[in-house]
Formats: structure tokens, C-alpha cells, sequence
């Protein structure tokens, strides 16, 4: 496994998306969008995979149980070890490499696939992202993503956060911009033959909007170094328990006492020149 030098921004990052659980986190709330972009991809036995901000294996792990040869990618390697527990667990191999995204330690066009699911997103310099899953991807590959849009329930989500956060990075755009057509068109337009993108939903359940809070409290690395910071302000963090409790509560679409969130997300399938 490789080492990054991380500092400043990206430092804090590596840490933050280190707190909690969240392999668990992954398996109870966006375990299946894997599968469904690695079948937009239409990985294959024999290709060569690269999962960008692979956390825990969402992807890597399907890539891997179709027969590909995957490598999963990450800054924060503290979550390889339940994602190499999962692949145990479901009988692949993998290899796991800590790596920035915006600096990927690979040679050019060595990829037949690449893939990132809810993770290149949150790159601070989103061309350089975009660049590096250009560069590292074969003539005539497909880079295949799943990014959060900038509307609906997910959109609330990262408000409320970026309401009650420190401000980002300078220069830093917003993750949800990944889910925005125009944008990604903008990144990748000039370097790829084809670029498809589909919006499509998923739901994230829990038995009740108390028990969302808390698995986010538990687990999501952003949610528990925020309220870690807070923590300092009791009133900050009481404004910020109040704005999640809301958000909870009006955004959820389940019955009878049950938690269901429709988070939309835009599926991006694009494919090099060859």
C-alpha cells in the first residue's frame, strides 16, 4: 500500500472520513448504488478496475466478484480493513492503495474501468479529479460515477451541514456539483467520445428518524467530527441537533413511524476516446 503526504485540507480530511464506522455506515444507507454502477459500467471478467474514494468497498467489491482485476483507492486507508473483511467475507480479492484523487499514483491509460461512488465528489479541485479519471483510464474505457445532486433531500443534507461547518477550503467547490449535468459536461465534454448521465433514486431506511440521527452520529465521519467541533459551543450544537432533528423529520417519506429518505443521485457513464 502506498503512503500519501497529507496536509492542511487534506489532512483534516483523511481524519475526518476516519471517524466512526463506516463500512457500517455504507451497508446500511448506499450499499446498493454499488451494483448499479457497476453494471452501468458493464464491468467484466478480465478488466482492469480503479475505484476512486473507495471507502469500504462498495463498488471495488462488486467489480471484483464479477471476475475484474480491481484496485480500491482511497485518502483515508483506515476503512480498508472492513472492506478487506467484506471481500473475505464474499470470497475476492482486491488490492487496496491509499491514493489522493487528485494526484492518483498510476501510470497513464492503465485502466480499462474507473469508477468512484459518493467519493470523487468531495474532491476540493474538481478538475484535477476529473483530469486524473481521465488520465489513468485506457483509450476506449469507461469511467463510470454516482454523485449526489444538488436538489431534493440530498441537497437539504449538505446545507444543513455547510450551514453549521466551518467554511471549506478556498477555492473549494460544492461536492452536489458533481450531480449537475452542466458541470460534469463542463469537466468532461472535451475529453471523452460519449457521456450519458441519468438521474436516478435510492432510499436510505432506518426504524425511525431518532434512529437515522443516531446511525450518523455513530458512524458518518463528517456528522461526528462536526458535532465533535461543536461540542465546544453548547448552544452551536444544540442549534445543529434542533436543524438535523428538522431535517429528519420533514424529509421523511416512511410510514407509520418508520425512516425512508429519497436521495436522488446522477449516474454518469462516459467513455474515452480510443
Amino acid at each position: 500500500m502506498s503512503t500519501v503526504r497529507t496536509s492542511g485540507p487534506k489532512q483534516a480530511a483523511r481524519a475526518m472520513w476516519a471517524l466512526g464506522d463506516y463500512h457500517r455506515f455504507a451497508r446500511e444507507l448506499v450499499w446498493e448504488v454499488g451494483p448499479v454502477l457497476v453494471e452501468a459500467c458493464h464491468v467484466t471478467v478480465g478488466d482492469r478496475v480503479l475505484d476512486v474514494a473507495a471507502g469500504s468497498g462498495n463498488v471495488a467489491i462488486r467489480a471484483a466478484e464479477r471476475g475484474a482485476q480491481v484496485v480500491a483507492s482511497d485518502l483515508t486507508p483506515e476503512n480498508f480493513a472492513m472492506g478487506r473483511r467484506e471481500a473475505d467475507a464474499r470470497g475476492v480479492e482486491l488490492e487496496w492503495v491509499e491514493a489522493d484523487a487528485e494526484a492518483l499514483p498510476f501510470a497513464d491509460h492503465v485502466f480499462d474501468v474507473v469508477t468512484s461512488c459518493f467519493g470523487v465528489m468531495f474532491a476540493v479541485d474538481h478538475r484535477a479529479a476529473a483530469n486524473e479519471l481521465v488520465r489513468v483510464c485506457r483509450p476506449g474505457g469507461r469511467i463510470g460515477l454516482a454523485s449526489f445532486t444538488p436538489g431534493g433531500t440530498e441537497g437539504a443534507f449538505f446545507e444543513l451541514v455547510a450551514r453549521h461547518a466551518p467554511p471549506p477550503p478556498p477555492g473549494a467547490l460544492a461536492p452536489v456539483l458533481w450531480g449537475d449535468e452542466a458541470h460534469v459536461q463542463a469537466l468532461f465534454g472535451d475529453h471523452l467520445d460519449t457521456l450519458e448521465t441519468t438521474r436516478r433514486t435510492y432510499v436510505e431506511r432506518a426504524e425511525s428518524p431518532a434512529a437515522y440521527r443516531r446511525l450518523f452520529e455513530e458512524t458518518f465521519g463528517p456528522v461526528i467530527a462536526l458535532r465533535s467541533a461543536l461540542a465546544e459551543s453548547p448552544e452551536r450544537l444544540s442549534a445543529f441537533d434542533r436543524d438535523f432533528a428538522e431535517f429528519s423529520e420533514r424529509e421523511n417519506r416512511g410510514a407509520a413511524g418508520a425512516a425512508e429518505y429519497v436521495y436522488e443521485y446522477l449516474l454518469v457513464v462516459g467513455r474515452t476516446p480510443s
